[in-house]
């Protein structure tokens, strides 16, 4: 059984239905996985910096954010979703008039990798950091083995992926926000205008290389 599997069973049932709910099928917005979403996705990033930081003491700023992203990307997170069945554990705990709508939904990358952060989230609040830290190394090994420091800029790996297709490959800024001095910038990698990565970061071109970082894990495109 995946870890988080093994660790949804021994949440309580209020906890372990938060974090497999829906927004759309919920009283109120706080009751689904959110929040829970919200804390995982804390501590999925802290852990696997953490970890990347131990594996290569010699990496640079620059090659660990670019790690951590391929790491820990939408893609990667619905990955551990699928493996631990947490789409088929969304269905069961919907109500039965909410089943086939949260079917429909548990189909989709990004509620997928909502799930595994929220569960993550979950197992954090009621069964300790420790338990917590233990799944995400467990559940993104494969992930944290593949990322390794000194590979090309991801956004040159992904301009070359993007010829072979022979697709376009832009960059859009999404969305800018925080104060004038400190700000965060949030940028699509778009080939062939599908939206394939999205990374965040404090400069246009740290947002856009996250952004490749995630794209590539996407297509596969683990390439030296």
């Amino acid at each position: 059984m995946a870890p988080l599997a093994a660790l949804l069973e021994r949440l309580s049932p209020g906890i372990r239905a938060r974090a497999l709910s829906h927004r759309s099928y919920v009283p109120a917005r706080a009751d689904s996985y959110e929040r829970l979403e919200f804390l995982g996705d804390a501590v999925l990033q802290l852990v696997v910096s953490d970890e990347l930081m131990r594996r290569h003491p010699a990496a640079d700023e620059g090659d660990l954010s670019w790690m951590r992203q391929s790491v820990v990307s939408g893609a990667s997170c619905a990955r551990v979703a699928a493996a631990a069945a947490l789409d088929e554990a969304m269905v069961q705990v919907a109500p039965r008039r909410a089943r086939a709508a949260a079917r429909d939904l548990s189909g989709k990358e990004s509620v997928r990798a909502g799930l595994t952060e929220a569960v993550i989230g979950a197992v954090w609040t009621e069964l300790g950091p420790e338990e917590a830290s233990a799944a995400v190394l467990e559940s993104f090994a494969d992930a944290l083995d593949a990322a390794e420091p000194g590979r090309r800029d991801p956004k040159t790996e992904l301009q070359e992926e993007a010829e072979r297709r022979g697709e376009d490959l832009r960059y859009v800024l999404v969305e800018q926000r925080g104060p004038a001095h400190e700000p965060v910038f949030v940028t699509d990698a778009r080939i062939g205008g599908r939206a394939m990565g999205r990374g965040e970061g404090r400069s246009k071109q740290s947002s856009e290389a996250a952004a490749a970082a995630e794209a590539l894990g996407r297509l596969g495109g683990d390439r030296r």
